[in-house]
């Protein structure tokens, strides 16, 4: 009985130095890992200047060819810039809700009223080209009404 005991306590002695001896290796392994990482890390270099250089004329080159390729596309098109002049003109519009509108265009000697909706647009009324009538003097554009309220012209004051 007297040596089961004491090859009781030799196992779990040797099983308590094999598992200090097992998490001293680990924590070596881990230092080892640490300072592998650390050195890679010195290693590496930072982003060359002839990349950057090599990056800048990439974008340099892309944004060249998008400007040719505008210029061909304007001269192809008559020198006129894209949905220029044509034989439509908008003469005014007036929205009628948030997504509804009603302008007027005038084709040739004609004018359309047109009825815009996200689902469609329909000719409301054709009518012969006429004059618009004067603007009325509490008609005023944005911009007029700003000039005024910057050159202290307010009608308020």
């Amino acid at each position: 009985m007297i040596r089961t005991l004491r090859f009781i306590r030799i196992l779990r002695m040797h099983a308590a130095a094999r598992f200090t001896a097992l998490l001293l290796a680990s924590g070596s392994a881990c230092a080892q890992t640490a300072s592998a990482a650390n050195a890679a890390n010195a290693e590496l270099p930072g982003v060359s200047t002839g990349s950057m250089l090599q990056v800048m004329l990439g974008l340099l080159l892309i944004l060249g060819l998008l400007f040719a390729a505008a210029t061909f596309l304007r001269k192809f098109n008559g020198g006129r810039a894209f949905g220029g002049k044509g034989p439509m003109r908008l003469v005014g519009g007036l929205m009628i809700g948030t997504r509804e509108r009603i302008v007027l265009i005038e084709v040739g000697d004609d004018w359309l009223v047109v009825g815009i909706t996200p689902g469609q647009i329909r000719t409301l009324h054709t009518m012969p080209k006429g004059e618009l009538p004067p603007a009325a003097a509490g008609d005023k554009s944005f911009g007029k009404m700003l000039k005024q309220m910057i050159d202290g012209k307010h009608e308020g004051h």
